[in-house]
């Protein structure tokens, strides 16, 4: 009878563990429907907590989702980071293939992360556009610690927006790839890193 109780008996979850339960299940309705569709009861019933539980995590919605949107870039940005030393062109490879490894494992978080901008609430838009910057700045500030671009090549204004319109090419690339995964992930890689170096070609 006590082995049969203790099978029942669910383990605690950490308040890490419990935030991040949370979030997978919001990555998951957010990238399913649209942000006004997703119900934050709805979150708290897959999640099998109470309402309240959840409102203790998050006050509401829009902060509930701006989590979702803030993990999702931070998840981008680490494993996207570049290494200091190693030459933009030998890095570009890896760090694509690590993205788009993600991509594939987290479909529902990097859809939910590219729905933030349709939402009609500004504070969870301003998050978004915050994400994307800081991809800017990253890419960018590896370009610049370069020797064959240089710290005056990540100062130039078309540069700028040259990595401003790769993000939009390579985000609209991904999101067809979750849709029709027909093209081998090294085809999709190549087809990012050729889009990126001649956007910046001299």
């Amino acid at each position: 009878m006590a082995a049969n109780q203790g099978e029942r008996t669910r383990r605690r979850l950490s308040t890490e563990e419990r935030r991040e339960q949370l979030l997978s299940v919001g990555a998951r309705l957010f990238s399913e429907s649209p942000y006004d569709d997703v119900w934050i009861e709805r979150v708290a019933e897959i999640a099998g907590v109470s309402r309240g539980l959840l409102y203790h995590y998050f006050p509401n919605k829009r902060d509930f989702f701006a989590a979702v949107v803030e993990r999702e870039s931070e998840r981008m940005l680490r494993m996207t980071a570049a290494v200091p030393g190693v030459p933009v062109r030998e890095q570009l490879a890896a760090g694509l293939g690590a993205y788009l490894d993600y991509v594939r494992a987290h479909a529902h978080g990097y859809r939910a992360f590219h729905r933030a901008d349709a939402t009609g609430d500004r504070a969870v838009r301003r998050v978004y556009r915050q994400a994307l910057a800081a991809q800017e700045r990253q890419i960018i500030a590896a370009l610049a610690a370069d020797p064959e671009f240089g710290p005056a090549f990540g100062e130039r204004a078309d540069v700028r927006l040259a990595v401003r319109g790769w993000l939009a090419f390579t985000t609209a690339v991904c999101l067809e790839w979750l849709r029709d995964p027909e093209p081998a992930l090294e085809q999709v890689r190549d087809l990012c890193a050729r889009a990126l170096l001649g956007a910046i070609a001299p």
